[in-house]
């Protein structure tokens, strides 16, 4: 579900806005999109109510990224027994004009699959973003 939309309380609009900071220091040149997805009833059919979707996009094409996009989703898991909610990963794709290049998910095996790859650096820089995106949302609350 678009950011925008899943940013209901102050808590998490500044968990949000973490996650944009932690990703824009790794990426500097990047762009935010909190609203990822088109407000259509084909697109809505898809969305995951139990994730958390940024758009990222770079003013050209990053070669070490191999992409012009990047879509970040992050997936919740919510306790039916105590209502705790828990980000259990985070899938993450990058595209350029022909599409989906590749993918990343922390839920499977960390290992980027795709037609192209991220550069050795680049990978590692996006998976240590995904690590400290984890553990924002899994911290406790004071």
């Amino acid at each position: 579900m678009n950011a925008a939309e899943q940013a209901t309380n102050l808590e998490l609009t500044s968990k949000i806005a973490t996650v944009v900071n932690l990703f824009k220091s790794e990426f500097p040149d990047v762009r935010a999109d909190l609203k990822p997805w088109t407000n259509d009833p084909d697109t809505r059919e898809l969305v995951d109510p139990d994730s958390i979707d940024i758009g990222f996009h770079f003013p050209g094409v990053s070669r070490s990224l191999q992409s012009r996009s990047i879509l970040i989703q992050i997936r919740f898991y919510q306790d039916p027994l105590n209502g705790d909610r828990t980000c259990i990963g985070v899938e993450a794709a990058g595209f350029n004009h022909c599409g989906k290049q590749w993918r990343l998910s922390t839920v499977e095996n960390w290992s980027f699959v795709g037609a192209v790859q991220p550069s050795p650096e680049a990978g590692e820089k996006l998976k240590s973003f995904c690590r400290q995106l984890m553990q924002v949302f899994n911290q406790p609350t004071a």
